[in-house]
């Protein structure tokens, strides 16, 4: 049986941008750089908290669209899609009226990494919920909820890139840490 290939994390970046990477991967120093521009995990561990937490962000940037029906962590989603988050639309008819349900389901890893990149995988899938498309309008908006979007979703690449690497997660939970009395 022929290996399962690693991700391309950095596929559509330039050649020598994603070679400094693996350069800095190789030599050891990628993590202490990633760790010295985020140094704390957040604190969105459960699926409420996970939930308060994008409906804050979509109220305060998209307050017309849509209710969330659910938000939670996925652990089979990274492995199954190949996908970081998904935003999930499903329509029934309830009598003369059609519900829409929207959810979104985010990859367990972003549990142990620092807010900004769970923000920018947030802001991602909210942008999904006004524009299904990988386009021009869809990047402004992601922009305009989170100014630092393409930067965040290079270093949060290039943090996958480092985990796939070495298998060792840099940001550790707070709860585990802590020594119950």
């Amino acid at each position: 049986m022929k290996p399962k290939p690693t991700p391309n994390y950095l596929a559509g970046y330039p050649a020598e941008l994603a070679e400094k990477i693996r350069l800095l991967i190789e030599q050891g120093r990628l993590g202490e750089m990633l760790l010295n521009k985020y140094p704390h995990a957040h604190d969105v561990r459960t699926d409420k908290v996970l939930y308060d937490y994008v409906v804050e962000c979509k109220n305060r940037y998209m307050r017309n669209a849509g209710q969330l029906s659910r938000v939670v962590y996925d652990s089979k989603l990274h492995v199954l899609h190949n996908a970081l988050g998904i935003h999930a639309r499903s329509s029934r008819v309830q009598g003369v009226n059609l519900k829409t349900r929207r959810e979104i389901r985010i990859a367990a890893v972003f549990k142990e990494m620092p807010l900004e990149f769970l923000r920018m995988i947030v802001v991602h899938e909210l942008a999904h919920i006004k524009v299904s498309e990988h386009n021009k309008a869809f990047y402004q908006l992601c922009q305009h909820m989170e100014p630092d979007y393409h930067q965040l979703e290079f270093d949060l690449r290039a943090y996958l890139s480092y985990l796939d690497a070495s298998g060792q997660p840099l940001w550790i939970a707070a709860a585990s840490l802590t020594c119950s009395s």
